[in-house]
């Protein structure tokens, strides 16, 4: 929307044609969606508590949850209010790649609001069932498979890339769509598995959202993607702004949410967060390179995958409780523990990840 407004400036005075570098509109996107969230933030957990919109914690949970019941929350609306106005200022509102990446987004975050709603609002407990949550979100993962599916210029849109290998790409064709349905759906479940601490999901997503910056800036730049050995998708840099918007909103969010929690993000704001990551690291064709960098996420899904296979199989437990973070917890590792030594996992999985641009 402003980058339209500074076309239509640079006509009169030159200077405006600073907004057409898409590093800047990166950077304006990462500090409009963080003030958008601290200023909104203090308001929505009032109204949030007001309305006694508070979370509820599980019975044979952590006893150092029990202290957490009645935290508002649903905050996850504060992130997509946060990324959604961001984007539409600062985006090239005529790219493809903008629209699917925010339309998908909002569309996992609707999912999980009525989850939440019927959790919170209307008391039913186990909100959501199952199989209607699944449709929706697979419904909508092949909305965007398809939307990017039939609009692709080139071939290389739809190829798989291996990390660390420079001479592998993989035509997918109608494959294209499972491995896209798994990595929006497996992404969106996975963060939400992770939110069970404050700040555990939201900085790991804003330093994946960071390295998918890069990835989608040197995707979309012709010459440094030939140097690199990667894709040149034609367009998909404008991604970075609605990526930018994503570590600004919830680096804004981590502000309340940050130990002891002022507000939880729900399922509103994880489902959407994990699909918004997924369907990026399609665009910029870096599934496997999402696996990689969003490793806590997948640790924190498998665990929980190993866990019910073994008690069916064996009537056994392997952690003493899933996801891992709890079973952490409770062999008496204090929370703020747990997520910085997540945290920092992340930032080396993230590095990892960055590496296989050059270590190919």
């Amino acid at each position: 929307m402003l980058l339209l407004l500074a076309e239509w400036a640079a006509r009169y005075h030159s200077g405006f044609d600073v907004f057409r570098y898409l590093t800047l509109r990166t950077i304006l996107g990462v500090l409009t969606s963080l003030f958008i969230a601290l200023m909104v933030g203090p308001k929505m957990i009032h109204y949030l508590a007001k309305f006694q919109i508070g979370q509820t914690i599980r019975a044979d949970g952590p006893e150092s949850h029990f202290s957490k019941a009645g935290t508002p929350t649903m905050g996850g609306l504060l992130i997509l209010v946060s990324i959604a106005l961001s984007t539409l200022l600062w985006a090239n509102l005529e790219n493809r790649f903008v629209w699917i990446v925010l339309i998908n987004t909002l569309a996992f975050g609707a999912i999980g609001w009525y989850d939440d709603y019927l959790k919170l609002v209307r008391k039913n407990s186990k909100g959501l069932a199952p199989r209607y949550k699944m449709l929706w979100q697979s419904l909508a993962a092949l909305a965007a498979a398809s939307a990017l599916f039939f609009t692709a210029v080139t071939a290389s849109e739809t190829q798989l890339i291996v990390p660390f290998v420079k001479s592998v790409a993989l035509d997918l064709g109608w494959f294209y769509f499972v491995v896209a349905y798994c990595v929006i759906v497996g992404a969106s479940n996975a963060v939400n598995l992770t939110d069970g601490l404050d700040g555990l999901a939201v900085l790991p997503t804003v330093m994946v959202a960071a390295a998918l910056i890069v990835f989608a800036y040197v995707a979309g730049n012709v010459k440094f993607a030939h140097y690199l050995a990667v894709p040149y998708v034609i367009g998909v840099g404008e991604v970075c702004v609605f990526c930018g918007a994503i570590v600004g909103a919830g680096l804004g969010f981590l502000w309340f949410n940050t130990y002891p929690a002022m507000v939880f993000m729900g399922d509103i704001g994880a489902l959407a967060l994990g699909a918004a990551i997924g369907t990026v690291a399609i665009t910029v064709r870096q599934e496997l390179a999402l696996v990689i960098m969003g490793g806590v996420f997948v640790m924190e899904t498998v665990s929980v995958i190993l866990q019910v296979a073994s008690f069916k199989l064996t009537g056994r437990r392997i952690f003493r409780m899933a996801p891992i973070h709890h079973h952490f917890e409770l062999k008496g590792w204090p929370e703020p523990r747990v997520i910085v030594r997540f945290w920092i996992i992340t930032v080396v999985l993230v590095l990892a990840s960055l590496a296989t641009l050059k270590l190919r």
